[in-house]
Formats: structure tokens, sequence, C-alpha cells
């Protein structure tokens, strides 16, 4: 067989980058936005690299921003980790349908493939392994892509922060809701939900009242989500 008929990984591979260059604009304003924050938060630009290099999720990584302390001492470890657990767990359901882009014995290589997907990355190669044309390159070119893109966009907002003395005057405080805002659509789906999503509120108010710190976003996590399967038992019960 000549080499012309036998594909190679280089092809599905940079086919995967080009399908995710108009989500990765989005990826890049985001990471900008991120790196412009942090640099208000007090993270300097080495933590900036290393938590966007070995995190690489943005939703979790602008909840740290707002756990985030200078002081070493009075960083909260746990509830940092916590958050971006639970804010995460999506992903459990996201690259298990990944999985047949691998082959029997291939768990290292997907288990390292996985650590570069995201939302988008995930959602345009599940749009491409229902026309056939998915592969562990494809999944593997625009993970890359979106990987880079937001490594270096996080830097380079954390450059420009010097130039922004209040970045609230600029609307990016609002970026932090917006993220939330944003998830809370990606999450809803339908009537079922409005119980959790109230009792989770309810319980984030209560304990920002009674307990300093940032704890109200994971204790309202956990107690939303306990109603939620509360809620979803009865319904099948019924």
């Amino acid at each position: 067989m000549s080499d012309a008929a036998t594909p190679r990984f280089s092809d599905p591979f940079f086919a995967g980058a080009r399908a995710c260059i108009p989500v990765v604009i989005s990826v890049a304003a985001y990471g900008v936005v991120w790196g412009v924050l942090a640099r208000g938060a007090g993270v300097s630009l080495l933590e900036v690299i290393m938590m966007s290099g070995l995190v690489f999720a943005g939703s979790a990584q602008f909840v740290a921003l707002d756990l985030w302390t200078t002081t070493p001492a009075t960083l909260p470890i746990g509830p940092l980790i916590l958050a971006a657990l639970i804010i995460n767990l999506r992903y459990l359901l996201l690259t298990a349908t990944l999985r047949p882009l691998f082959r029997p014995g291939q768990q290292v290589k997907g288990a390292l493939t996985m650590f570069i997907v995201s939302d988008e990355t995930w959602a345009i190669t599940l749009g491409a392994m229902a026309k056939g044309r998915g592969t562990a390159a494809f999944l593997l070119g625009g993970g890359v892509l979106a990987y880079t893109t937001w490594l270096a966009t996080a830097v380079i907002g954390h450059t420009l922060g010097s130039a922004i003395d209040d970045p609230r005057s600029y609307g990016l405080d609002f970026a932090f809701t917006a993220t939330f805002l944003v998830l809370l659509l990606g999450m809803w789906k339908g009537k079922g939900d409005v119980i959790p999503w109230l009792v989770a509120a309810l319980a984030a108010i209560v304990t920002a009242k009674m307990i300093p710190g940032s704890w109200y976003i994971l204790i309202g996590g956990m107690v939303g989500s306990l109603a939620g399967a509360i809620a979803d038992k009865v319904r099948h019960v019924d």
C-alpha cells in the first residue's frame, strides 16, 4: 500500500485543530480575562503558568480566584480542591463518550489525551465521531490547540493586567459571574432543577452570612447536589 493511501497521524491531528479554530477564539478571550483578573487577585506570573498548565480548567480556575489569598498560610487548599472537583465532575461523563476512540490496551494514551479535553473540543470531536471522522488524533489536535491558546492568553492577560489599575472599570470583574451564568445555562435540564437550585442558592446565602470566607460556594453546591439527588429519587419512586 502506498504512503498516499495510508492515513497519517498528522492528517486527522491538523483536521481537529482546524475544526476547533472558531471555538478557540472564545477560549483566547476567556484566557486573557482570566489572566487580568488573576493578576488583580495577587496571583504571580509563575503561578498563572503552573495553574493554567497543570489544571487547564477555566471554570475551576475562575473559582480559584474567588478563593485565592496572597498569603500561603491562609490559602484554603481544601476548599480549592473540593471546588475544582465538584465543578469538573461533569468530565467523568464527557470523557466516557470518547472511550470508543481508543483501542483496548490504550488506557495510558487515553488518560493522557483526556487531560486536554475541554467542553469545546469534546463537542466538536463528538460531532466528528457522528460523521465517522472522529479519531484520537482529531481529539488531540483540537485539544493541543485549545491548551496552548489558553496557556498563552492567560500569560498575555497577566502581562496586560499591569496596565489595568481597576479591572472593574472595564467590567472584567463580571467575568466570574458570567462564567457561572453560562455554566448554569448548560446544566439546566428542566423544571426538575428548580428546587435543587433554589436550595443551593439559599444554603449559599445563609452560609455566606454565618461563616467567613468562601465556604458558601462548597456548602451551597453540596446541599444543592443532595437536594437534587433526593428530588430525583422521589420522581423515580412516583
